[in-house]
């Protein structure tokens, strides 16, 4: 019992370290975006400022239009989700639950989508967004990303894990498949829908190649974009300023994380579980 209970300990202390190491680089860009510049480069190690210089994001703010690319920004990824959903959630369920020609080649080329990286496809992808004529428009950012194989396996893996004596129950109340779906399938896989939504987002909150490459107007931009943007044009050395704008960037999606981490978790720890 008393090695266990060692082990326990060192298992503790060695995550408690890896999670200081992890959150430090943070916690210096909060630290930094709060300074002034003169007290970036100081002989004395500081995390607290002087004084909280909240002036830095109204600074920021004044230089570039931030706030445009985060109204992009969510525009573009709840936009990519919801239209994501729309499609996954009823392919999933077809792989799942239904019998059909093809079937398992039809999964395979989903499979295979998530092999292949953005960069395989990119040209294929602007040409034909460019041939549409939604280059340096939402729609453009949006439309090569509404199919998700990943979240079409992710979800079929979840229905396939609903007892089919819930299906036959429904079926025998009169349910049709879109209601089966939506009342019994759909809030059984809500811990899978919000893990998928939570990466979803988080990806797309963080592209930065497939905007940088169809808009180059500041009206469609997205903060990855406005962030480089500002850091070759318009903050300089001003190393504050340019934590501040990084702040903003990323203060959202983590406040995110932070909402939904119980159902993020309780996801990955039920996944194995079948019944």
């Amino acid at each position: 019992m008393e090695e266990k209970k060692y082990e326990v300990v060192l298992k503790i202390f060695v995550l408690q370290i890896a999670a200081i190491v992890m959150i430090l680089p943070f916690v210096w860009l909060v630290s930094t975006a709060l300074k002034s510049p003169s007290e970036v480069f100081t002989e004395n190690l500081s995390l607290i400022p002087e004084a909280f210089r909240w002036s830095n994001f109204v600074a920021i703010m004044d230089q570039a239009p931030f706030w445009m690319y985060m109204g992009n920004t969510i525009i573009v990824c709840l936009g990519i989700l919801i239209i994501q959903l729309l499609l996954v959630i009823p392919a999933a369920y077809a792989f799942a639950r239904l019998d059909f020609p093809g079937k398992d080649v039809m999964f395979l080329l989903f499979v295979i989508q998530i092999m292949l990286p953005l960069e395989s496809i990119i040209i294929p992808n602007y040409l034909i967004t460019k041939k549409l004529g939604l280059l340096n428009t939402r729609t453009g950012l949006i439309l090569p990303f509404v199919a998700s194989g990943f979240g079409t396996f992710m979800l079929r893996q979840t229905f396939k894990q609903i007892p089919q004596s819930l299906e036959d129950a429904a079926l025998m109340d009169g349910a049709g498949h879109l209601r089966f779906i939506w009342h019994v399938l759909v809030p059984l896989s809500r811990p899978t829908i919000v893990t998928f939504s939570m990466i979803s987002i988080a990806t797309h909150w963080n592209d930065y190649f497939w905007p940088l490459i169809i808009t180059d107007v500041d009206e469609v931009r997205t903060l990855t974009i406005g962030l480089g943007m500002f850091v070759q044009q318009e903050s300089g050395s001003d190393w504050s300023l340019l934590m501040a704008a990084t702040l903003f960037v990323c203060a959202p999606i983590i406040v995110f994380f932070l909402a939904t981490q119980k159902t993020f978790i309780k996801n990955f720890l039920t996944s194995g579980i079948k019944g």
